[in-house]
């Protein structure tokens, strides 16, 4: 059992009113349960409750066992010095305010509906994939869609607030900010962190500099990450080097070790060294990319932005010196649509969001509905239960229900959790309400037995 549970009773009024009564004996009639505070204090504010022959104003607190009243030092806390009712399943400790007085108890385990408090155990033990795996077919289509549409927003949002403290480590600067975020995205789990510090070590405005150059471009790229240190023998690296030893001393940069970078159990395609190519291909070609995409309407004009002809060298070559079939490695789609869904779709969600323009929200959420949907373990193992995901905006939901809610079990917090758990039948007077022993957590289960 877990508080949130408390709350959730509390704020839907899914327990019994009638006969409640404190720990002391003394008669509630609730007025006003209050707004729930999901912020520091106390865990209901501004209720309204009559204990006794007294109507009180204030607010309510909630624990499993009064004694977390002390655990959490409320006592020390002034924001808890008007709480008029402290809700718990255990009265363990007589709490008191600072003043003295007995702050009134409310045991609400003898008023909780059996079938409710069942089915919200049976969600927190389950070992399923997900909890409520086996109840999911009972949520209602419209409820399911809803509830994907705020995670999806809810995504975004995560995602922007960490895109807005480089944006403000950044000075506002929103084409270096998508420079360097682009770095990140074209790395891919594996080179990520490298890419990041290459662009970091490198400013934009450096290579906007030589934004009529291909070979500057490239030299600086490959340089600064630390991949031109090598003898060679083909002539292209060699010109590169040469190059970057120019620049380097003009604008004096430190390099990154070449040890940083990965190609073990690369697919070619992947390797940094393709992608340190079309990088530099697509700042030759298209220079400041946020503005860009700021004009952008669609996926169709993403894809064409992002669809780069590499230099003759690099159609023969996926490595410097190593000679291979000519081929194409220009950006994929596959490779464009992850750059949409975890870089361009959140910017300009941020962007709209600085600028007080829902026009860039809106055109983020439309590219995450034109995008195919991911293919991974996760949204293979929601298609198997009946969760099919068809747009990129559909799997990333799905992905925020799996990693936020789900795996920690925050059904309380999710709608398709409360819809299962709302299904449960009103309390009605003549019901058992105790809840029995193994409900309770071990050492409350030790408690009463020794009672």
């Amino acid at each position: 059992m877990r508080e949130d549970f408390l709350h959730f009773v509390w704020r839907l009024r899914r327990f019994r009113w009638e006969g409640l009564r404190t720990t002391t004996g003394d008669p509630i009639e609730i007025v006003d349960l209050g707004r729930h505070n999901s912020d520091a204090g106390p865990d209901f504010l501004d209720a309204r409750l009559r204990i006794g022959d007294t109507l009180w104003a204030g607010n309510v607190e909630m624990h499993l066992r009064s004694s977390e009243w002390l655990a959490h030092r409320h006592q020390d806390d002034p924001n808890y010095d008007n709480v008029i009712l402290h809700v718990v399943l255990d009265e363990d400790v007589v709490i008191h305010h600072p003043y003295g007085e007995r702050i009134p108890c409310l045991n609400l385990r003898p008023y909780l509906p059996v079938g409710l408090a069942r089915q919200y155990l049976r969600l927190m033990r389950s070992e399923q994939w997900v909890p409520c795996q086996n109840q999911l077919y009972t949520v209602p289509d419209v409820t399911r869609s809803l509830w994907l549409d705020r995670l999806l927003v809810e995504r975004l949002e995560a995602r922007t607030a960490t895109l807005a403290e480089r944006l403000h480590y950044n000075k506002t600067d929103w084409e270096e900010t998508f420079y360097q975020s682009l770095a990140w995205g074209l790395g891919l789990k594996v080179n990520a962190d490298p890419f990041l510090m290459l662009a970091e070590s490198l400013p934009l405005k450096t290579l906007l500099r030589h934004k009529n150059s291909l070979l500057q471009i490239e030299a600086l790229l490959f340089g600064q990450a630390g991949l031109l240190a090598d003898t060679f023998v083909d002539e292209y690296p060699r010109t590169l080097q040469k190059e970057y030893q120019f620049l380097q001393a003009k604008y004096q940069l430190q390099p990154l070790a070449a040890t940083h970078w990965k190609f073990m159990r690369m697919r070619p395609a992947n390797f940094p060294s393709v992608r340190l190519a079309q990088w530099a291909t697509l700042i030759y070609r298209t220079g400041q990319l946020f503005s860009k995409m700021l004009v952008a309407q669609n996926l169709t004009e993403i894809e064409n932005a992002f669809s780069v002809e590499l230099s003759n060298y690099w159609q023969t070559h996926f490595r410097f010196d190593k000679a291979s079939k000519k081929s194409n490695k220009s950006l994929g789609k596959t490779m464009v649509h992850l750059l949409v869904i975890n870089i361009i779709a959140p910017f300009l969600f941020l962007y709209g969001k600085e600028r007080g323009d829902e026009r860039y929200q809106e055109r983020a959420l439309a590219l995450l509905e034109a995008v195919p949907a991911e293919s991974n373990h996760i949204i293979a193992q929601w298609e198997s239960l009946g969760l099919v995901a068809h747009q990129a905006a559909q799997s990333q939901a799905l992905l925020q229900l799996k990693n936020n809610y789900c795996d920690n079990k925050r059904c309380l917090d999710c709608a398709i959790g409360c819809y299962i758990l709302k299904r449960e039948p009103e309390v009605r007077e003549e019901e058992v309400l105790y809840l029995p022993a193994w409900w309770l957590e071990p050492a409350a289960v030790a408690r009463s037995k020794g009672a």
